[in-house]
């Protein structure tokens, strides 16, 4: 990637605050997810560190949480000692954007929009991404759009991109249900890719849960390239019971 994966999320996808707590980066998500609400490390931390973190996530009325990046193994181990544990691993994949700007989008298969549309909240909001991440599409201050992706002329699916230092970063890509299996995830990585370009940027990038093994096919077969993984420790007393 053109810019470090994490300035890159932080870019497009931003906290509504980020603020400096002793060794701690702290981000008040405002109900915009854990990646907007996780405590990052600013350099080395020991055991002793942690409660200045935890008491900071709470004044901000959020539970403990910690995205835990290369280089945090350290980190990890002390919340793992501390009964954390993980959540939600990720991966992260990138291209050059003109690895999927060689083929032309069929017409109005995928449109860019900027202020969303009715249609695409509600296809965010069926997918679980409700009001507070709209917040967050809101707050991103780099170029961005939304993409409306359009199958035998009914809506199909919906995303957002945003750009940072050179890289395009696709997030909240949802497709309605009766729409997939029609190739509308490429067709909408392709009309992000298009968009990038456009802006000048010269890389792509998208994330997952590694949970999520349609979308890491998708990707993958793409021809995006892992380039970074990272991965949450929440508190023992958040784990939720079934």
């Amino acid at each position: 990637m053109s810019a470090d994966l994490f300035e890159v999320i932080d870019g497009t996808w931003p906290a509504a605050r980020f603020i400096r707590h002793d060794r701690w980066m702290l981000r008040a998500g405002e109900g915009g997810g854990s990646r907007v609400s996780a405590a990052t490390a600013e350099g080395p931390v020991e055991d002793a560190d942690i409660p200045a973190a935890e008491a900071g996530m709470r004044d901000l009325g959020q539970d403990p949480l910690f995205m835990i990046r290369p280089g945090d193994e350290a980190l990890d181990a002390m919340l793992e000692a501390r009964g954390y544990t993980v959540a939600d691993p990720v991966t992260a994949y990138s291209c050059p954007v003109e690895h999927l700007t060689d083929i032309a989008l069929p017409p109005v298969r995928v449109l860019h929009v900027w202020e969303p549309l009715a249609i695409m909240c509600e296809i965010w909001e069926a997918g679980g991404i409700g009001p507070a991440r709209l917040a967050v599409m809101e707050r991103a201050h780099g170029p961005k759009t939304g993409l409306l992706a359009r199958f035998r002329d009914k809506p199909g699916g919906t995303g957002f991109v945003a750009m940072h230092q050179g890289t395009a970063m696709v997030h909240a890509l949802e497709i309605l249900p009766h729409q997939r299996k029609q190739g509308l995830g490429g067709w909408m990585m392709r009309g992000a890719a298009l968009w990038a370009k456009a802006q000048g940027a010269d890389t792509l990038s998208v994330m997952c849960t590694k949970a999520n093994t349609g979308a890491n096919a998708l990707y993958s077969g793409l021809g995006m390239c892992v380039v970074g993984e990272y991965h949450y420790r929440r508190a023992p007393q958040e784990e939720k019971t079934s």
